[in-house]
């Protein structure tokens, strides 16, 4: 197998995708535009023509992790796939990514994305493949229109980019200033996604909250005209960030059937003076304000948040403030993690940089709060009763897996049922990472 050129043009291709759920998104979105060329998608990366490994810039090392993963591309008989390189790393690293290796035939920022088959062509005849632009105009003109989707559930970006230039955060150089997608064409998505088989849709963005059209609607108004699609069963959103968790917005989760309820509204600390230096607009009291209005309206909300441990200058007092608030709130799941400087960011460059066994001990103590508290939220769900979407097979024979409502794995035998389905189920027993159900059996008329 020899590398891709024009003569001998790429016919089958592999998407791998880090990170976050937009990534998902993004690397789906190029694997439907590698499809419209007439290349297969394959499982495997070194069985593939073309790689695109789509990467992720918010972990540590990311960029090392990346340039790992293109060297295991080379075969044992010293060929490659044609490389690309999208996503974040490729944002934030730009030429730098080919001058440091000659495996790479492409380099492709998140907003360029859809240039890829241009950038294809370019690699094949020998040029230069490099697009790292962040133009003022939407990508998403230029994308084909949705395939067919394998799964029931789906996500859908409306908003990108981010204005809030938290301290510690490389969204707004990766991925630019805040654009929302019109709302025309958000809905003809929705509804060819759901055309497509698709019963649940999660709308992203990285301040997915901070949706606004031209003509002032929010996001609130947006779920409304979803709640209206026949065949669309169930909306969710993220990521949130409570600067924009509008009354409208905490309105729909009461009285929108279709929103589910769950909510994921990063806090990142329960320290003022953290919140303060991490740039976030919200206090530790504003914060659980807002929870309290969600809850008011929704009272069995699962509630979800990001955590940063060791953030320059945090104390045992700003540790404990954040313990503190996690045990206040219960949060059905939560995702931690340990600080880590992000080059060209602000918080990279603070003094009173935290030790690494200092943030160890504190993340450890940390996830053990929120393991218990996720474990109690799934506990307390045993006993009811509750719609659950069928997504795929699970390890045991006649075995499936879906979500509840609350975004809960959900084991269950029904015979008869396939992915695809909405089955009621009773919850009869849970542990920390998911629950087991029993099918409701009807009876007979």
């Amino acid at each position: 197998m020899t590398r891709p050129t024009a003569k001998n043009p790429p016919r089958t291709f592999h998407v791998k995708s880090f990170g976050c759920q937009m990534n998902v998104y993004d690397g789906e979105r190029m694997a439907e535009m590698l499809g419209a060329e007439g290349m297969t998608a394959v499982e495997e990366g070194l069985s593939a023509d073309m790689v695109v490994l789509n990467t992720c810039h918010i972990r540590e090392k990311a960029a090392e992790k990346v340039y790992s993963d293109i060297g295991r591309l080379r075969r044992e008989d010293g060929t490659r796939p044609m490389i690309a390189v999208a996503g974040c790393v490729a944002q934030a690293e730009g030429p730098e990514i080919t001058r440091r290796t000659k495996m790479v035939d492409i380099v492709v920022g998140p907003q360029a994305y859809h240039r890829l088959p241009e950038l294809v062509g370019k690699a094949m005849r020998g040029e230069e493949a490099l697009d790292t632009d962040m133009p003022a105009a939407s990508k998403f003109g230029a994308l084909p229109g949705r395939a067919k989707q394998p799964r029931p559930t789906a996500f859908l970006t409306v908003q990108e980019g981010c204005d809030k230039f938290c301290t510690y955060c490389v969204v707004p150089y990766t991925r630019g200033a805040e654009i929302s997608r019109p709302w025309d064409a958000i809905l003809d998505e929705a509804k060819a996604l759901v055309d497509g088989g698709v019963k649940e849709i999660t709308l992203l963005g990285q301040n997915v909250n901070a949706w606004v059209d031209d003509a002032g609607r929010g996001l609130h108004d947006l779920i409304r005209a979803l709640d209206k699609i026949d065949g669309l069963a169930r909306i969710r959103y993220t990521t949130s960030h409570p600067n924009d968790m509008a009354d409208g917005l905490i309105a729909a989760h009461g009285d929108v059937e279709k929103l589910m309820p769950y909510l994921h509204l990063p806090v990142q600390s329960g320290s003022d003076p953290i919140l303060k230096a991490m740039n976030r607009s919200h206090t530790r009291d504003s914060y659980l304000r807002l929870l309290d209005k969600v809850r008011a309206v929704r009272p069995d909300i699962a509630l979800s948040g990001d955590f940063i441990v060791g953030f320059p200058g945090e104390s045992e007092q700003d540790f404990e403030a954040t313990m503190h608030l996690i045990r206040e709130v219960g949060y059905a799941y939560a995702f931690s993690f340990k600080y880590s400087p992000r080059p060209g960011t602000p918080a990279a460059d603070m003094t009173d940089q935290i030790a690494p066994e200092i943030m160890d001990a504190r993340l450890k103590q940390l996830q053990a709060q929120i393991i218990a508290d996720q474990l109690a939220f799934n506990q307390a769900t045993v006993g009811k009763r509750c719609s659950v979407l069928i997504e795929k097979p699970g390890r045991k024979p006649g075995q499936l897996v879906g979500k509840s409502p609350w975004l809960q794995s959900v084991h269950v035998v029904a015979e008869g049922s396939r992915i695809g389905d909405m089955i009621e189920v009773d919850i009869v027993s849970a542990g920390p990472n998911s629950l087991a159900g029993e099918v409701v059996r009807r009876k007979a008329a």
